[in-house]
Formats: structure tokens, sequence, C-alpha cells
């Protein structure tokens, strides 16, 4: 009797602690709530219990509420509270089909019925049990099948040196398993296997199985419910007939057909290596033929580079005599962030870290309605920031985001971050740019609606807006968009002032040594007498009268000295 009594002696203690561990803790939270560990199967059509209980027992009547929800909350199955059932907050696909069993409720028991069961209330469910501060829970699985139709199997026909069988099944949840048999009871692999949900969300399954060996006689088709553990079968016998005959010219045609293989290969090997030879002679040819282009090439361009610089340079000064024009910068049409210097002549951004473009631009004071007019801007950190300048049409919109267009009222040019453009009206036109423009030229013709861009520092062509429908006065425009950028308007004054200014600076020198007391005088300018056309001077569009630009103190402009050098040698 001790014998006995001695094994359970430790296992009786350890039972003791574990009780007393969960009564301490049920103490603590009052109740717990339970659920089967299992799914719970239901066939659709049928009806479902989920059960869930409370530990300890206790009555379930007055509980404040008890709920079962799906994935949320919100999502209710059932309500109970208030000692009856709510409708608020359930959805309307359980409405009329749930149920309350409450025959167990004095024993802490109560389980929700679901009536008329359908394929999409499978899925996860929580019950949740309130109780004054006290909130429960447990999880539920509930898993609903359906067992479809028998599946009905026929013949294809011959496909892939075989025969093909298929096999059809519908109205089947969840998705079923498809297994092909022999006679013999072994597995065979399918070709092919179809799954289509229908609106119900039942499954139909189509399955193809190529057979070649004759002697497989009887294949069954068997589909399988993996939560019911049930399937369906059918078999089908496949007489001998159904198989492809072999042909007895099969083996003769097989060496016919590998003898032209291999003749073609050998036919094609050496078709290879003629052409390979063939190729690497024309390829000498190529290179040779190449280096002397390239030689031909080397020495053209050196002819065009010449004749380019001076075809590009003045091509639109040669049409007609273009008028200086002088004026400043109109400080009642500037941004707020622009500086304007004290004489008006050039323009800065206060803030360069402002990342904003859209607003900070200024116009002249004058305007041109009629003629053909030059001025000159030289830009420091043009090669950094972003700008426009060109011309604008009186009264164009420039608050907010606007578009620096010829449709809009503008014929610009600048540079954003990602090179030199021209502003036309489908969008944006690129810019060949061999060095950046350090000072930039505006050419205004509004006899002719032409307005033409050069960079003064290589003296080349940017770019020319031809036929330009212009309408009232047109204002120099300035647009600061980004950076630590500068504009400074070159004024501009005829070559004779400025040549005279160094000259009279001379003559005086001279004067005051030969005649003292006689001053020379200041002022005067020295009118030049028509040049003979030549090739530099004709070339490059000079004319009698030509005016250039006083450039800013201590820098002189590329255009006054290249007229400069060209009139005075």
């Amino acid at each position: 009797m001790e014998d006995r009594c001695k094994p359970s002696l430790p296992s009786g203690v350890s039972c003791l602690l574990v009780l007393t561990q969960l009564l301490s803790w049920v103490t603590s939270k009052e109740f717990l709530v339970f659920g089967p560990s299992d799914p719970i199967v239901a066939v659709r059509g049928g009806e479902a219990i989920l059960p869930c209980s409370v530990f300890p027992a206790m009555s379930l009547e007055d509980m404040e509420e008890l709920r079962w929800f799906r994935t949320r909350f919100s999502e209710a199955v059932l309500v109970y509270r208030d000692q009856e059932e709510q409708k608020e907050g359930q959805m309307p696909e359980y409405s009329w089909r749930t149920t309350l069993v409450k025959d167990q409720f004095h024993q802490g028991k109560a389980a929700v019925r679901i009536q008329n069961v359908q394929a999409s209330d499978s899925g996860i469910y929580v019950c949740h049990f309130k109780q004054g501060h006290v909130q429960e829970e447990a999880i539920l699985e509930l898993k609903v099948a359906v067992m479809g139709s028998v599946p009905e199997v026929h013949i294809k026909g011959p496909e892939d040196g075989g025969v093909c069988v298929v096999c059809m099944a519908s109205g089947w949840y969840p998705k079923p398993q498809v297994h092909w048999r022999d006679s013999r009871g072994q597995n065979l692999s399918a070709s092919l296997e179809i799954h289509h949900e229908d609106a119900e969300g039942l499954f139909s399954t189509e399955t193809s199985l190529v057979v070649r060996d004759r002697s497989v006689g009887n294949v069954t088709c068997s589909t399988f419910n993996p939560i019911l553990g049930q399937e369906k079968a059918m078999a089908m016998f496949i007489p001998e007939p159904f198989f492809p005959q072999a042909s007895p010219w099969k083996p003769a045609f097989l060496v016919t057909l590998t003898t032209m293989g291999l003749l073609l290969l050998g036919t094609s090997y050496l078709l290879r290596r003629e052409r390979f030879a063939r190729r690497e002679v024309q390829q000498k040819l190529g290179n040779l033929q190449s280096e002397k282009d390239e030689l031909q090439k080397i020495k053209e361009d050196a002819q065009r580079t010449e004749t380019w610089r001076k075809a590009q340079l003045y091509a639109d000064w040669r049409k007609e005599h273009f008028q200086p024009w002088t004026f400043t910068l109109d400080p009642d049409s500037a941004h707020p962030i622009l500086a304007i210097s004290q004489n008006r002549m050039s323009v800065t951004r206060k803030d360069s870290t402002m990342c904003l473009d859209d607003l900070f631009c200024v116009l002249g004071i004058k305007s041109i309605s009629s003629g053909r007019y030059y001025w000159e801007v030289k830009l420091r950190h043009g090669d950094s920031s972003k700008w426009t300048l060109g011309v604008c049409r009186e009264g164009v919109d420039r608050k907010g985001c606007f578009s620096e267009c010829p449709d809009k009222g503008f014929w610009t040019v600048g540079r954003s971050s990602s090179g030199y453009w021209a502003y036309i009206d489908s969008g944006m036109a690129s810019l060949s740019i061999r060095e950046a423009p350090q000072s930039v030229g505006v050419f205004v013709d509004y006899t002719e609606g032409d307005i033409s861009f050069y960079n003064m520092s290589d003296m080349s062509h940017l770019f020319s807006f031809h036929e330009a429908s212009f309408s009232g006065n047109l204002f120099p425009y300035f647009r600061l968009k980004s950076g630590n950028v500068s504009m400074i308007i070159n004024s501009l004054t005829c070559v004779s002032e400025g040549w005279e200014g160094e000259e009279g600076r001379r003559r005086r020198k001279r004067s005051r040594k030969g005649r003292k007391g006689k001053r020379a005088k200041r002022g005067k300018k020295l009118v030049l007498p028509p040049l003979k056309e030549s090739p530099s001077a004709a070339g490059e569009g000079l004319v009698p009268g030509s005016c250039v630009v006083d450039s800013v103190p201590g820098e002189e402009s590329p255009f006054l000295q290249h007229a400069r050098d060209t009139l005075f040698p």
C-alpha cells in the first residue's frame, strides 16, 4: 500500500502548486474565457456552434457584455448586452442567421449558433466577455467544407506522344486536392491543373493527364476535401486504339534527318569561316578609311572653326545697323528680395540661400516700340546659378508661377540646373555652349520681329526668335532664380567716344608739354569716316557709327574690344 502511494506524492504536490498559482491568478483577474482548441468544422448550408466558457464557472445572465466578432471589434457577429441580443453594430450578413445559446448560462457557458453556413463564414472568430473593468477574450476557428460534384473524366485525344485525359469537378470548398492513379494504385503526375472560384466562393477544377504507357489500362481521378477528409473518384478505361500508332518510316526519317543536320552544320561552319575572313579584311580596310576620314575631318574642322566664328558672330548684325540702347533698372518692378545698385545698373539677390525661383525678376525702365537696338548684360557667377534674361511685353503676368514663352509675352534664354536653354512655346530648346557666357548680347529688331542672343565671351550665336509677333512696348527682362548670380547692364556709348577718351588723354599730355596753358577740350567726340569693306569689318557686321559697350570699371566688354581691334588696328 505504501509503495503505491509513494509514486503519486510528487505528482500530487505539482498539481497542488499549479492549482494554487491558477487560483491566485484567477482571483486577481476575476475570470478567464476559453474556447475550443481545435477548429470547428461545418458543412455549407448547415449550422455551426461557436462555444465559449468562463473559469471559474459563474452565471453569465448578468454579464455586462458578450460579443462574438471577426477580425475587427466593430464587425460583430452577435452582441448580448442588458440581458438581450443587440442588433446595433451587427454585420448584416449575420443579422438573421445567428442566435445565442443560453442553455448553460448558469454554468458559465455560452455559444453562438450560425445557421445556413456559407463559405464566407470560414475563418477566425473572437468571443469577448466584459464585466466591469475586466475584459477577456478567446479565439475560435471555423472551417466550412463543401463536398462538390463527382469528377467527370473524358478522353481529349492524342497529345505529346500519348493520350490526354481530362478530369473536371465543381462546387468544392475549400480548394480540393486532385489525384490521378493507375490501375495498380500508383500516383500519376498531372500535366495541367486549373482552379476557378465562383461568386459564392466555391471552387471548380480542371486537370489534364497525358498517358503514354499503353499497359496502364484504367486511370482514376479523385477529388479530396482536406477538411472533411472525404473524396469522390471516377475511373476511365483507355482503349489501346486511342494511342498514337508508330510509323514504320519513322526510323528511316530520323536517320535522314540526322544526316541532313550534320551536312547543314558542316556547311554552316565553312560559310562562317569564310565570312569571318572576309569580315577581317573589310574591317582593316574600314580602319584605314576611318583614319583617313578622321584626318580629313580634323583638317575640315580647323577650317570650319574659323569660318563658323565669323559666320555665327555677326550673322544678324549684317542685316541692319543696331543702335545702342541705354537704360537703367526699374526698382518699382523689382521683387523685394532683389537688390538694385545705386546707379540702377546691376541687380543681385539679397538672400541667395532661398530655393524659390518663381518671382525674383525686374524690368528695364525704358521700353522699345520700334527700331533695332542692342544691349549687353554681364553675368557674375552665372555658370553656377539659375537665371533668365531677354525681353517681355508690357503688362505681362509676373505673379505666381508663370511661363516665360513667346505665347505669354516673353522672349528669353537662361540657365537651369540641367544646362542652358531658350524658352519656346513648345517647351525648352537646348543651347549649344562652347564656353560658359560671362556676358550676353541682346539684339532686338522690332521691325522684322527678330530677337537674337549672343555669347560675348567667345563671340558665338546662342539663339534667335524669328518672325516674333510684337504688339506694344517691349521691356528688358531679368530674372534671378537661384544662387548668387549678379546681372550688370553695360552702358552703351559710341566707339568713337570711348576711343576719344584715351586719345584725349594722350593729346593733353602732349599739349601740356608743348603748349602750356592750353587745355584739351573734353567731351568732344571723334567722328569716324565710313569704313571700307574688308573681310574683317564687313564679315563681322561693323558699319560706320557702330556702338559698343562701356563696361563696368575695370572690366571691358569683349564686343567693345573686338570692335576697337577692328576699327583701330
